[in-house]
Order: structure tokens, then C-alpha cells, then sequence
């Protein structure tokens, strides 16, 4: 009978990481009561019919009502016909038309049993976003294997880390700042321990990620005080303020999306100089620390320059439509550059920038010494024995 080779330092993670996420999936956020409609059912119906003759065009904007018989497909008044409305503001972004066949999100608002109105919220995408979701998956799964199954873990983890605990506690009015490291922190050891498991070259490039991304949150809070940066800049902000929420601390919120936006391109840097320090060390056992951390610093070098870029490209990719409007109108390039959302751009891309330049030579650093000792140490399929 074959013998079943188990390895409870590199399965300890799957096993944590998956009782996270039960315990994460379990316990409630504090706001599902929130709701701002509280008698009201938000379901999914089907567009029977669209009448638009109450819709005004004037060239691209668009008012008035658009009236939409709609079967309600589920909820305590699943089955039934009702007339629903769907008011234009003269946005695009916001606005959307029905045809007769959509699957629609509606708002339901009732009393005592009975529907009083009907809102058309938006068209529902739910089905396919969850197609979308299930190919990448699958995809996944079928080239990387088992490595594909513990990045699933790890990306369930990091999403149910920040929606069930990052931004309750946020809105309760925890330090941003020392709250985002502590998550950066968790989720940097979960998703490398997983990826090394528990072993020197999980605490390598552990070590070097979290001091590469100590150095991005030194440089953002320094940076956006220097700038004179409110964290109102940052998309729908006030809106929290106007809800109630005057307590929070926006410039603080805003100085830790700095890390935690490039927390992500540090991880991945990480574990290509540790990946690659490790090799050489498998490949020349007797080398010294120094000559392993030199090697790291090579191929830190060439991997810097890439990954920048593609921080740069991430950031201001969700921006072109506001270059390009810059450019229609003739704006000069220093009064762009000096306006306060730019340069909070700025100080994103390139304190962020910073952290990934920082966490190469330090993931070499950590790497090479750690990886290179063998006093206390003995290698067997790369963990620690």
C-alpha cells in the first residue's frame, strides 16, 4: 500500500486559511441592518414592457421617466405584475434603459402586505458576473493545479479579510493607519505561507514584503502631509461624511489605500527574489549569504523596472478618460500636474513605486541570509525540518 506523504508544515496553511474563511463567512460585518430602505424587498424581475414616451433627449443627455411593466422573480411577492419606474438624472454613468427580456434589479416598497412602488435600480448582472468568476476559476485550477487551488484560498481570504473586517472597523473609527498594516500583515503571511508554507522562504520573503510596505506607509504619510492632501480626493468619500460618519478620519483612510493598493505588486516582487535566491541556493549549496544576496539584488534589478510599470499602468489606467479631457481642453501640463487629485495620484504611484524598488534589495537581504543557513537548519523539499 503506498505510504501517504503528508506535510503538516506546508498543508497548515490550507487548513488555517480555510477555517479563516468559515469563521470570516460566519460572523456578521454590524451593518446588515443598515439598510436605507427598511421596508422593502430588493429582488430580481423581468422587463415585460418599456414605455419610453416620457423620456426627453436632449442630444446625449437624457430625462424624465421610463415606465416598465416588470415579473417579480423572487421575494414575498414573487409572481406578480407590477409597474415599476426608472427615473434619468441626465448622467450616463448612472442612467441606464430597460427593453422588453431584461432581468432587472428592482426595489419593492410595501405596506402591510401591499406593493405601494416599484424602482428600477439597475440591470442584473449577477449570473454572468458569476460565469465570469467560475472560468477564471476553472481556468486557474486546470494550469496551476494545486497551486491554483491554494490562490483561490488565498484570494477568498483577502476579500472576506477587508469587506468583514478592514471596513467595519474602519467605519467604527479604528486607526486606518495602524489598522491596514495589521491586515497587510495577515494577509501577506496567508497568501505567501500558502504559497511556501510554512518555511525560511516564507518568512524570507514575508520578512522583506512587510518591510518594503513599512517603507510605502512611512513614505505616504510623510508625502500626503508634505502635498497637503485631503482624503476627500478619493472617490465617494463625502458621501460617507454626509451619512453620518463625520468621525472618520479621510486623510488617514486615504494615506493607508496608499499601502494597501500597492501591498499587492510588493507580494509578487517578494516572492520572485526569494523564488529565485532559493534556486541558486539549491543549485550551490555552499554559497556564502553574500554572494546570495548579490544574485537577489540582480534579478531585483530587472524585475524593478517591469513592475513599476505596471503599478504606473494600474493606476492611471482608470484615469485616461480625465487625460484625455485635460488634452481637449489645453491644459497646461504644470496645472495638471499641481491640481490635488493629480498629485494624489502622484504620491500613489510613486511612494507605491518606492515599496516595490525598496522590496527587492530587503527580500534579497532577508533571503540571503536566511536561506543560506544550515548551523540549525536541514532542507527537505524546501521547508524547514
Amino acid at each position: 500500500m503506498k505510504k501517504i506523504n503528508f506535510s503538516w508544515k506546508n498543508n497548515a496553511p490550507v487548513v488555517f486559511s480555510v477555517l479563516l474563511i468559515i469563521v470570516l463567512m460566519l460572523i456578521p460585518t454590524g451593518y446588515e441592518g443598515k439598510l436605507t430602505y427598511q421596508n422593502a424587498d430588493r429582488v430580481k424581475a423581468e422587463v415585460i414592457s418599456a414605455d419610453n414616451s416620457d423620456i426627453t433627449d436632449n442630444g446625449l443627455i437624457r430625462t424624465g421617466e421610463q415606465r416598465c411593466e416588470v415579473k417579480i422573480l423572487e421575494g414575498k411577492f414573487k409572481g406578480e405584475i407590477a409597474s415599476a419606474v426608472n427615473r434619468l438624472n441626465g448622467s450616463l454613468a448612472q442612467d441606464k434603459i430597460f427593453s422588453q427580456g431584461d432581468t432587472a434589479f428592482i426595489v419593492i416598497s410595501y405596506s402591510n402586505d401591499k406593493i405601494t412602488a416599484v424602482t428600477m435600480t439597475d440591470h442584473y448582472r449577477l449570473d454572468k458576473e458569476a460565469v465570469l468568476a467560475g472560468m477564471f476559476l476553472l481556468l486557474l485550477i486546470l494550469f496551476a493545479g494545486k497551486t491554483g487551488l491554494r490562490a483561490i484560498i488565498s484570494f477568498i481570504a483577502t476579500v472576506l479579510l477587508m469587506w468583514k473586517v478592514l471596513v467595519p472597523c474602519m467605519l467604527k473609527g479604528w486607526n486606518p493607519i495602524w489598522l491596514s498594516i495589521g491586515i497587510v500583515l495577515l494577509m501577506t503571511t496567508i497568501i505567501l505561507s500558502l504559497i511556501y508554507g510554512f518555511n525560511k522562504r516564507c518568512l524570507a520573503s514575508v520578512s522583506g514584503a512587510f518591510l518594503g510596505i513599512a517603507v510605502t506607509a512611512v513614505l505616504g504619510i510623510v508625502f500626503t502631509d508634505m502635498f497637503k492632501i485631503h482624503g476627500a480626493v478619493m472617490e465617494s468619500s463625502e458621501s460617507l461624511l454626509y451619512a453620518g460618519y463625520q468621525h472618520l478620519d479621510l486623510t488617514s483612510i486615504f494615506m493607508a489605500s496608499i499601502f494597501l493598493g500597492s501591498s499587492g505588486a510588493v507580494m509578487d516582487l517578494s516572492v520572485d527574489i526569494c523564488s529565485a535566491v532559493y534556486e541558486i541556493v539549491q543549485k550551490k549549496p555552499e554559497i556564502s549569504a553574500w554572494e546570495a544576496i548579490r544574485s537577489g539584488f540582480s534579478v531585483g534589478r530587472a524585475a524593478c523596472g517591469s513592475t513599476t510599470t505596471t503599478l504606473l499602468l494600474a493606476y492611471s489606467g482608470s484615469y485616461i478618460a480625465l487625460l484625455m479631457v485635460f488634452m481637449a481642453q489645453g491644459t497646461p501640463i504644470e496645472f495638471i500636474l499641481n491640481y490635488k487629485y493629480v498629485a494624489a495620484e502622484i504620491v500613489h504611484t510613486i511612494v507605491g513605486s518606492f515599496g516595490l524598488v525598496t522590496v527587492a534589495p530587503l527580500t534579497a537581504i532577508t533571503s540571503g541570509f536566511l536561506l543560506t543557513r544550515k548551523d540549525k537548519w536541514t532542507y527537505k523539499n524546501g521547508s524547514i525540518m
